[in-house]
């Protein structure tokens, strides 16, 4: 594979102000292609563009509400305005630590459980109704959806929004095939990030250590399989997830 495969390309990260999300915009910066840091905080995203135009990349910062079809209207004008085109789409942004813990499903507040579908399942779908006229134009896109592990495990109302994102992923390749848009999601594992930490108390990484064969990953572990999916070597793939979780998840 070419040591840029992305050159040329334009890509939108949402949720890249902090955890997977900057590693995500950073690995794409450094693939080749120009990157749209998309975020609700505003000075986390311009940080992490900051850090890519430092290290010769291009990229900009864009506040976005992903819940609001006004904002993620206004992020795509954006990226269209300051690199010309959208080739590929990442959508990251979610809630995960900002559920509480021990609900479950039958305790869960109402307006939590509404605030969770909007961010983590309304949200993508926003996002790429936003840029697939752009895709749709010029024949072609990568849409990466950001699942979990989390989607195949009870995991309360943060799984059941991801096995929902896992199966819009199905839905939106069959739909966007005949406008050469590819899409597929990443599925993660146990990730050493802020929001993992905060997610998987103490007690729990035990268990994970003894029954995960590589249990605990970085945000970068997950970069080759976001390049593949952005790239050109997986135009002959759509509709899939991916497990990268060590191990943890096992699918036939």
């Amino acid at each position: 594979m070419d040591a840029q495969p992305l050159d040329g390309k334009v890509a939108i990260v949402t949720g890249a102000g902090g955890g997977i999300g900057r590693v995500y915009a950073r690995g794409l910066a450094e693939a080749g292609a120009a990157v749209v840091l998309a975020d609700l905080t505003t000075g986390s995203a311009e940080e992490g563009a900051a850090e890519i135009a430092a290290a010769g990349g291009r990229a900009i910062a864009v506040t976005t509400d992903v819940t609001s079809e006004e904002s993620v209207a206004e992020l795509a004008a954006k990226a269209a305005e300051a690199f010309g085109r959208i080739d590929i789409l990442v959508n990251n942004a979610a809630l995960m630590a900002e559920i509480p813990a021990g609900d479950g499903l039958t305790g869960i507040a109402l307006d939590m459980w509404n605030k969770v579908l909007a961010v983590n399942l309304t949200g993508p779908l926003l996002c790429t109704r936003a840029v697939v006229p752009h895709m749709r134009e010029q024949g072609y896109g990568k849409i990466v959806n950001q699942s979990s592990g989390g989607a195949f495990t009870p995991s309360g109302s943060y799984g059941v929004t991801k096995l929902g994102l896992v199966s819009m992923t199905l839905s939106l390749a069959r739909e966007l095939a005949p406008a050469g848009i590819r899409v597929n999601a990443i599925a993660p594992g146990f990730t050493n990030t802020d929001a993992g930490l905060r997610s998987t108390p103490p007690e729990y990484r035990g268990f994970i250590e003894m029954t995960v064969p590589f249990p605990f990953g970085e945000p970068d572990d997950l970069l080759g399989a976001l390049i593949f999916l952005s790239s050109h070597a997986s135009d002959w793939v759509t509709g899939h997830t991916l497990n990268v979780d060590g191990g943890w998840i096992p699918r036939t």
